[in-house]
């Protein structure tokens, strides 16, 4: 309930003061708060589109954010092109939680994108129309929500995957030798995770889904859709600041990625890289009992 009263209030507000400024045409809503079938809670933003007749009446002076509540912190896009009209964005924080992405478009963008064949994915992905003044919008066409839904991957996306992630592997365990902390969480929860990992965690999620999710940045929501088994094996390659740990985590990461890469393989008709897998396991192992002192490898 609670969710819902916020959510009317945020909207209502916005819809009464667009209204109020001449030079707002037409306000839309896009994104979650958009689409029927996301996942709404306190926390989602509302993704809006001001419809201007001139942005930099908005870009200059940022205190016309202050209508909607006390701003906490803003992070501003700066001006960009988009059918050669410029468009920039407001990302607004308020101190009572509420989080509005602004974006800034001038009427022609609108015009360009109700005359084009489709519609563009941060629209298709789903919007509403919560103010038109001019009848701007009449005739744009309907969202698909299917926008940003992944295809499978062809079997060179497949192998690049797999050795990116080995690859950086080799990073991971020359910074650990080193004791060089916060250069090898990088390489091991950023890039063989979030990166390589996670992207090969949503094939084997849309494979099951027949590739008709539309997955989210950095895994957010990846808990209420993956085998609870495979969460757990994840759980496990996430680890403090203790190096045996930290080895132990790269290795579950592997373990991790091997048995998601056979199955996506399997399934796809492609080959998992077996050999590589098992040369990298007896690189890194040959890293980690290396002692820090020592001045050279040991003989192959």
């Amino acid at each position: 309930m609670m969710a819902d009263h916020k959510e009317d209030r945020v909207i209502r507000r916005l819809k009464r003061w667009a209204e109020e400024q001449e030079s707002v045409r037409a306000v839309l809503l896009t994104s979650t708060r958009a689409s029927p079938n996301a996942d709404v809670d306190l926390f989602s933003d509302y993704d809006v589109i001001l419809v201007v007749t001139d942005i930099f009446l908005f870009f200059g002076d940022r205190s016309w954010l202050g209508d909607f509540g006390e701003v906490l912190v803003i992070y501003r896009d700066p001006v960009q092109a988009l059918y050669g009209f410029g468009k920039f964005a407001y990302i607004t924080q308020y101190e009572d939680g509420t989080k509005i992405d602004f974006t800034l478009w001038p009427v022609e963008i609108l015009v360009r994108v109700i005359e084009d064949p489709e519609l563009p994915p941060d629209l298709d992905i789903g919007y509403q129309v919560l103010l038109d003044k001019d009848d701007i919008t009449e005739g744009m066409k309907l969202p698909s929500y299917r926008a940003y839904t992944p295809s499978p991957p062809n079997e060179g996306e497949y192998q690049e995957s797999i050795e990116v992630f080995f690859h950086e592997a080799t990073y991971v365990a020359k910074h650990l030798w080193r004791g060089d902390l916060m250069a090898a969480k990088y390489s091991l929860d950023h890039v063989m995770k979030i990166k390589k990992l996670r992207t090969m965690l949503e094939w084997r999620i849309e494979i099951d889904h027949h590739w008709s999710l539309r997955m989210r940045d950095y895994g957010r929501g990846l808990k209420k859709v993956v085998d609870p088994a495979i969460w757990l094996e994840l759980e496990s390659t996430y680890v403090g600041a203790g190096l045996d740990e930290n080895w132990a985590a790269l290795f579950n990461t592997i373990t991790l990625m091997r048995k998601l890469a056979n199955e996506v393989g399997s399934r796809l008709g492609y080959s998992y890289p077996v050999d590589l897998d098992r040369r990298m396991v007896v690189y890194l192992e040959m890293v980690r009992g290396l002692d820090p002192q020592t001045k050279k490898f040991p003989c192959g």
